[in-house]
């Protein structure tokens, strides 16, 4: 199956074209492989937040020292992101993935023994390299693996891993801080790796290059008119997101008077949300990309502004923030299906340009919703997140279809 679609990145063709094909044993285990090394990498990424306590005392600096190991991890990915499907050449697609994951165990294992602090910044910048070429690859990959009107699907499996290691791996790593140190909680995320790994080397079909990269080439796709607009649609509705939901629990503390055991319920419900907001949108996205598009950005601008406008109330809250948490979910899954729509002949270099779109949404909706908070208050964030997603809905209303 997975032969029939090597041609996806040397030809542009009509994705919605493409007759649907029944998924073998073969592609099912292939994709979930996938979603286990997202797994993996994200709960990497994730798992200083539920550790830095401990590994601040035990290297002997400060929390806000510390917390610098997830910009390392994200500063790294950014220019990672322009630069991995350049610098891999020709290598077999495979070769590469099976390599980042040897990468990433190692990062782990590094972070996991580091006896100072500039050691466990290196480890966490390798997993940046790790994470951030993963996912500039994995549009390609998983539409050469699932044919090309399944990559929606596709990606919502592999995307489910995110979810469920944000949900799991904060809450996790400090269990495991708690009971046998933090740096046994990292060691436990090269495991991780280590088991994606051996799944990908068991199932992923040979992936040889059908092309080579250059960074010129990454760079003349963004005349593309629809490459700009999903860019545009990266960057709107992940700095909205970005900007409040960092800022949900101080709001439900501040404006909704919630008590830690009902915030801790209420984040729960946005975690499960997006589960199932994973699902929703890979089928939503192989229907009607656009469709799909303009409801994840609808459902995410209602439930922010109505959290601003009643959020007062516990109910309110409990269901808007679900709800937010649902559009969520389906966003990692439509917003790179969408932007992959505008260049079927260059999937790689489309991931590129998608990771980098992510990484400047997430860093400038930190700054935008940590100003917005200091100055305006605990609803003013979800405020920016409500205009901004609206803004995102109306821009796919306006984009052409393909």
């Amino acid at each position: 199956m997975t032969d029939t679609t090597l041609q996806l990145e040397d030809a542009a063709i009509d994705l919605d074209a493409v007759a649907p094909a029944k998924w073998s044993a073969t592609t099912w285990f292939a994709v979930i492989s996938l979603a286990a090394t997202s797994f993996a990498l994200v709960s990497a990424e994730f798992l200083p937040a539920g550790l830095l306590t401990p590994m601040a005392r035990d290297l002997g600096i400060s929390e806000g020292t510390a917390g610098q190991v997830v910009t390392a991890t994200a500063s790294v990915g950014a220019v990672t992101a322009m630069l991995s499907n350049v610098l891999i050449g020709r290598l077999n697609r495979k070769t590469v993935l099976v390599g980042l994951m040897a990468l990433a165990v190692g990062s782990n294992i590094l972070a996991a023994l580091a006896s100072n602090f500039w050691l466990l910044l290196l480890g966490r910048a390798g997993l940046g390299i790790a994470l951030s070429a993963f996912w500039a690859l994995s549009v390609a990959v998983v539409a050469r693996l699932v044919g090309a009107n399944a990559t929606g699907r596709g990606m919502a499996i592999v995307t489910l891993g995110v979810s469920l290691a944000t949900i799991a791996a904060p809450s996790m790593g400090a269990l495991i801080s708690d009971w046998l140190g933090w740096r046994s909680a990292m060691a436990m995320t090269a495991g991780l790796a280590l088991l994606a790994m051996l799944l990908q080397l068991l199932s992923l079909p040979t992936l040889p290059a059908t092309a080579s990269n250059s960074l010129a080439d990454v760079f003349r796709l963004t005349r593309r008119r629809g490459i700009q607009l999903g860019m545009l649609a990266i960057l709107l509705l992940m700095t909205g997101h970005f900007a409040g939901s960092v800022y949900v629990r101080p709001f439900l503390e501040h404006v909704t008077h919630l008590a830690t055991g009902p915030i801790a319920l209420a984040l729960l419900g946005f975690g499960i949300a997006a589960v199932i907001g994973n699902i929703a949108g890979g089928r939503m996205a192989d229907a009607n990309i656009h469709v799909a598009l303009v409801v994840t950005a609808a459902l995410m601008a209602f439930a922010a502004l109505a959290l601003v406008l009643w959020g007062v109330h516990i109910g309110v809250a409990f269901g808007f923030a679900t709800l937010w948490g649902f559009a969520f979910g389906m966003a990692p899954v439509v917003l790179p299906t969408n932007l992959s729509r505008a260049a079927p002949d260059a999937l790689e270099a489309a991931g590129s340009l998608m990771v980098a779109s992510f990484q400047v949404a997430i860093t400038t909706g930190a700054v935008v919703g940590g100003y917005v908070v200091d100055t305006y208050g605990p609803t003013a964030p979800l405020t920016v997140t409500a205009i901004l997603a609206a803004s995102t809905a109306v821009l796919a209303l306006l984009q052409p279809r393909s």
